[in-house]
């Protein structure tokens, strides 16, 4: 077993962490802030888009389960990364497109991963998603995690 890390913002953390917890070779989700400038946000700081901070997950898997790409590819599936600072109704800079890795390799794969989207054809609109070195990560309240399990929404 070879456990890797990386953080994903991809609008509102409840959502973005139900759909990654539920991945063959996700190990562990944990929603959270990163990317922003305050230590130690609360859900409340970040909300107000002071803090510069981005609603994320991090994703821990397990690479002999299942490789970088496929979990870069869910990432692009499951929110529209051409909206900036916007997922459906959700509107602010907590709610980016973002990818922060731990690695080259992760940065390399990220960058690749979204060129390759890009010139999918799926979206019209460019890509906006920001791509960098992860940032200070901090865990949300304890409220936010699993939150669609704990309330029973598939």
């Amino acid at each position: 077993m070879s456990i890797e890390k990386i953080i994903v913002g991809a609008g509102c953390f409840w959502g973005v962490e139900s759909t990654f917890s539920r991945i063959p070779g996700v190990v562990n989700t944990t929603c959270g802030y990163c990317g922003g400038n305050a230590p130690h946000p609360s859900y409340e700081m970040v909300c107000t888009g002071e803090t510069g901070h981005a609603e994320v997950v991090l994703v821990e898997y397990d690479t002999s389960v299942i490789p970088l790409n496929a979990l870069l590819e869910a990432f692009w599936q499951c929110h529209d990364p051409t909206t900036k600072d916007r997922q459906g109704v959700d509107v602010g800079s907590q709610y980016r497109s973002a990818i922060y890795f731990f690695t080259e390799d992760q940065e390399k794969s990220a960058r690749l991963s979204r060129d390759a989207a890009q010139q999918s054809g799926r979206w019209k609109a460019p890509i906006v998603t920001e791509i960098q070195h992860a940032a200070p990560f901090y865990p949300a309240e304890d409220y936010h995690q699993r939150y669609f399990e704990k309330k029973g929404i598939g």
